[in-house]
């Protein structure tokens, strides 16, 4: 048995399809279990709730061989560290309890370099790896820079004002990955059970670009001019409060994307291993220009 968390984010429902299709017996933690697909709801066994909470997944882990984890990072958190460690815990005491093989997170890159200790997001990502993997379990941190995906949030930006934003600075290449080939990557390791201890497998996508490069992708891809500006940390941190995020939690936001653009995401070695197979340029073919021109 394997066990979901986060079955309806957008590497969740990815990983959920693919180890349904090579036939793996899937246990999903879901807070609504009427947000998933009726025919995987006909396919899976659920458990209702939070899986930050100790009997919910207590009840996932019973029985279980593996779990895939992910911490959604609840902007209304007091903390990044509340946030990521204090709502993995019990699923660390549930993993020791039930005698879980082995466990799957997402996490960041970073480990290792100066920036890490004060790179908020990141950092409390860091520690959360740590902290599983001190719990006895056989653990792999799948560790990746920015989604492509995020950039989903800015379609209305991009149809109404042609142009995208982001604290990236404009001229620093780094890579992105694409959720489907981190999920990909996870059901990998899923239905792997030959590998032991703890360590990290990097998703780096097959390119580094930086924003303005990505404008210019994006702008072929659509047909139509689109640019790039970049945000101030302080103005994004004033939006992210007006949404509902605390204040702590949008000062991580601030401290991650700070740290990346002085080389968090730069220091991983791009390897035959880590070189995810979508493009950005695939990726807005066939997300991005959709999403856009719907």
């Amino acid at each position: 048995m394997i066990v979901i968390t986060a079955p309806t984010s957008t590497i969740g429902r990815r990983l959920v399809d693919d180890l349904l299709d090579r036939g793996a017996p899937l246990r999903l933690v879901v807070r609504d279990a009427s947000r998933l697909a009726p025919e995987v709801r006909e396919r899976v066994e659920i458990v209702e709730g939070s899986h930050s909470e100790t009997a919910v997944i207590d009840r996932a882990c019973e029985g279980a061989a593996a779990v895939f984890w992910l911490a959604p990072g609840e902007p209304a958190a007091p903390t990044a560290e509340a946030a990521y460690l204090d709502f993995t815990r019990p699923a660390c005491e549930a993993f020791a309890r039930h005698g879980v093989e082995r466990v799957v997170g997402i996490s960041a890159l970073g480990r290792g370099t100066p920036m890490a200790g004060q790179a908020g997001l990141v950092t409390a990502s860091l520690a959360m790896d740590d902290l599983i993997a001190a719990s006895g379990v056989a653990y792999r941190a799948v560790i990746c820079p920015s989604f492509m995906h995020n950039l989903l949030h800015q379609v209305g930006a991009i149809k109404a004002q042609g142009m995208f934003s982001m604290m990236a600075d404009p001229d620093l290449k780094s890579p992105t990955v694409a959720t489907r080939d981190i999920a990909a990557t996870a059901a990998r390791l899923l239905l792997d059970d030959a590998w032991e201890g703890s360590g990290q497998v990097a998703c780096l996508g097959p390119e580094d670009l930086s924003p303005n490069e990505m404008a210019q992708i994006i702008s072929e891809v659509l047909g139509t001019g689109v640019s790039y500006r970049q945000t101030p940390g302080a103005a994004l941190k004033e939006r992210l409060t007006g949404f509902g995020t605390t204040d702590a939690m949008a000062q991580a936001m601030v401290d991650m994307f700070d740290a990346k653009n002085q080389g968090l995401d730069n220091a991983e070695p791009r390897t035959a291993e880590s070189t995810t197979p979508t493009t950005f340029r695939q990726w807005c073919e066939e997300v991005l220009k959709p999403a856009v021109t719907a």
